[in-house]
């Protein structure tokens, strides 16, 4: 990480250690935002339900980007976003799972589920085992559905996800377009579901350390990633394999090492 990197990756740390979450500005260029967004869009198009697009919760997504839409592996990677996420994980990180994610324009009751993702890590400086990258590829504010989190301080006990809503209370995310957002998926978090026109439009992907036991089943790791790429960096990136991903690689591309 060069000088200007640590320092910047440095200046979130108070805010997490506080909250659990900071917000990154700036880090897409409105050209970047504008070329994710013609990828998600042609994502749905080609691959929209009952294909790659599936419901979850009050959404529809896909956790197969990276062989539907490779090109999100540049977002994953960003030289920009990668080495706060690294900095605030301790080391090298790994590829844990993404998903593109559409909520659509709603009439019904306003809703939201708090919940963690997984517990803490409570022998990690920040209690985190896996961050989120959470990417606004539309505008968001209070007339749109948006993401929400109770913020956590490291330095207090954690409380049960009610008590630490009634403690801390919630904060609702909102941004333009290019809008990023990390955060420790053990702290409560959902999203908000709200009365609107207006479609909202995200990549989310997860990280973990290398060392640990992989997320999630979700997303399958493609071998252009983990086994074929040039750079060795890349393949250590994508390889935690999750279940999935190795019965795939055993059924199609066996005889690599």
């Amino acid at each position: 990480m060069t000088d200007p990197q640590m320092i910047a990756s440095q200046a979130l740390l108070p805010h997490f250690r506080k909250h659990g979450y900071v917000i990154l500005k700036d880090v897409l260029t409105p050209d970047e935002v504008a070329y994710y967004l013609e990828i998600y869009d042609r994502d749905r198009e080609r691959f929209g339900s009952p294909n790659c697009w599936h419901p979850f919760a009050n959404q529809m997504r896909n956790c197969n980007a990276l062989v539907t839409s490779p090109e999100f592996d540049q977002l994953l990677r960003h030289p920009k976003i990668l080495p706060p996420i690294e900095f605030l994980m301790g080391g090298a990180v790994c590829f844990s799972e993404i998903c593109l994610r559409h909520m659509s324009p709603y009439d019904g009751e306003p809703h939201q589920a708090f919940h963690r993702d997984r517990p803490h890590w409570e022998a990690h400086p920040l209690r985190m085992d896996y961050i989120q990258l959470m990417a606004y590829l539309t505008d968001v504010d209070e007339g749109t559905h948006c993401f929400s989190i109770s913020p956590e301080s490291v330095d207090e006990p954690i409380l049960d996800v009610a008590a630490n809503l009634e403690h801390n209370g919630s904060v609702d995310i909102h941004g333009p377009a290019g809008t990023v957002v990390l955060f420790n998926i053990a702290v409560p978090h959902t999203a908000t579901l709200r009365v609107t026109q207006r479609e909202r439009k995200t990549v989310q992907a997860y990280y973990g350390h290398r060392a640990r036991p992989f997320l999630s089943d979700c997303s399958v790791i493609p071998p252009r990633f983990s086994r074929h790429h040039p750079d060795p960096e890349v393949r250590a990136f994508y390889g935690n394999l999750n279940n999935t991903t190795r019965t795939f690689l055993a059924a199609f591309d066996p005889v690599s090492t």
